[in-house]
């Protein structure tokens, strides 16, 4: 379920066209921001993030925009890598226009309750809350819906979940909130969300449509393809899981704070 297999940026682009537009602009962003350090990134800076007494003043954008900036170039590639292995396939299954709401959403409403909850000088961003929105609605399945995931996908949430938990409350300047509401609101949009859908898997969903062979003039797929999966050692197939886990675990450590 998580496994990546298409051939190259324009394939996925083709097939998560919100994945990777949102991933598109929190690197965008961070190169204006951070990387260039332009005047205007400075400007987007100053008035995205999520201030409450900003929010208090009648700015409610910065309850949306903060999930687009990030605190450093690790934070950003944490939540970016984090949302291009675990936002296809829902995705997939919930289509374009529901997985954008269940994104912005479940961030949005990390983001209220930091609002309500939090002081008016506290000041937040990154994408955070919307990962672990993801994650709540991946729990769900994990509880409720045991047909929409397989049982590997299951242990990898698992463990991710639980790793993710433990960091939230281990490292200092982590948003709390966010992560825990992020995570809270997926799991109560989830049955919404879901109604309806199918189970997703990266081995069986469609491929774009090659111009080579298109309206029907040839072969959609490579004949050769099921012997060049082979061509992975086969270690790396059996411990894909850990491996998976491995990385997001480094990736978490390595991450920027999310509270300014």
């Amino acid at each position: 379920m998580f496994i990546r297999t298409e051939r190259s940026i324009k394939e996925f682009f083709q097939l998560y066209p919100v994945v990777t537009i949102i991933v598109g602009v929190n690197i965008f962003l961070w190169l204006i921001i951070d990387f260039l350090n332009l005047q205007i990134g400075n400007y987007l800076r100053l008035y995205g993030i999520g201030i409450n007494a900003g929010i208090a003043e009648g700015q409610w954008w910065r309850l949306i925009t903060p999930t687009f900036l990030h605190a450093g170039a690790m934070h950003m590639l944490f939540n970016s890598f984090s949302l291009v292995l675990f936002g296809p396939a829902l995705e997939q299954m919930l289509g374009k226009i529901k997985f954008l709401l269940a994104y912005l959403g479940t961030a949005t409403t990390a983001n209220i309750v930091i609002y309500f909850i939090e002081s008016p000088t506290y000041a937040h961003l990154g994408a955070s809350g919307a990962i672990f929105g993801l994650f709540g609605i991946y729990v769900y399945m994990v509880v409720f819906r045991k047909d929409l995931i397989d049982q590997s996908s299951s242990q990898i949430v698992a463990v991710i979940v639980t790793i993710a938990l433990v960091m939230t409350f281990l490292r200092s300047n982590i948003s709390i909130l966010g992560h825990l509401f992020g995570l809270f609101s997926g799991f109560i949009y989830a049955p919404l969300l879901l109604a309806g859908v199918k189970s997703y898997s990266p081995w069986t969903r469609p491929r774009p449509k090659s111009r080579k062979y298109a309206d029907g003039d040839g072969p959609q797929f490579d004949p050769n393809r099921w012997n060049q999966k082979r061509k992975v050692p086969e270690v790396i197939r059996k411990n894909m899981i850990w491996i998976i886990v491995a990385i997001i675990a480094i990736l978490w450590l390595l991450g920027q704070a999310n509270i300014l």
